[in-house]
């Protein structure tokens, strides 16, 4: 699938499963088909554990993004921000905010009342607080966190999904050109190529979508 979609594809994802279940050795099969990879480990420990994974992680050949919970606080992001300071082609470090499988009543379960959207905000202003290149928020909250951490500040959304596709397990999913137009840089699909009869057509169709939903952001 990598071979036959490399040249519609930015980056490949290897998340926790890939990883728990190949380790490094994924993401160096993935840089040998010359790809870039997104290591989405989503980082969350203390800051002399999260430092050294991000140093690790950095690493290894083409991993271009790199992902960790904003949700474990300024220290430790500054410590993940400073564990790659001064490196060649580091990788582009982002703070989880609010996942895309949480709602407002997830939220409230775990006693953390209020709109998502002021708290994906707060989070990604920490993590540009902290050195962090960007946030991962759902196309929902990113209007917000660009206005709060200006254009530079990178913006990952997962959860897209064509419109006649299955939410699955995400609770917040856009379509690729409402992610476009909510000012996403990066946006993550999954299981719609994936699990797609004919994923070139999928990963094609969506590419599509996205081109003609560029120029409408830019005016």
């Amino acid at each position: 699938m990598v071979r036959d979609l490399a040249d519609l594809v930015g980056s490949y994802k290897v998340g926790n499963q890939l990883f728990t279940a190949e380790g490094p050795r994924a993401v160096e099969k993935l840089a040998s088909l010359g790809v870039g990879v997104f290591l989405d480990l989503k980082y969350h420990d203390i800051p002399n554990t999260v430092a050294k994974a991000v140093a690790a992680a950095a690493g290894l050949p083409n991993v271009r993004l790199l992902t960790l919970h904003a949700g474990g606080g300024t220290a430790m992001m500054r410590a993940a921000s400073e564990a790659v300071a001064g490196l060649n082609n580091r990788p582009s470090l982002l703070g989880v905010t609010i996942l895309t499988s949480l709602g407002s009543s997830a939220l409230r379960e775990l006693r953390l009342p209020g709109p998502v959207t002021s708290r994906a905000v707060a989070l990604a202003r920490l993590a540009k607080k902290a050195g962090l290149d960007g946030a991962v928020s759902s196309a929902r909250e990113a209007p917000a966190i660009r206005r709060v951490c200006g254009r530079d500040f990178l913006i990952l959304v997962p959860g897209v999904r064509p419109a006649n596709a299955a939410a699955h397990d995400q609770s917040r999913v856009a379509t690729p050109a409402e992610a476009i137009h909510a000012g996403a840089d990066y946006l993550v699909v999954g299981r719609p190529i994936t699990a797609a009869a004919n994923p070139r057509q999928a990963a094609q169709s969506i590419l599509d979508e996205i081109t003609s939903a560029l120029p409408v952001r830019r005016s």
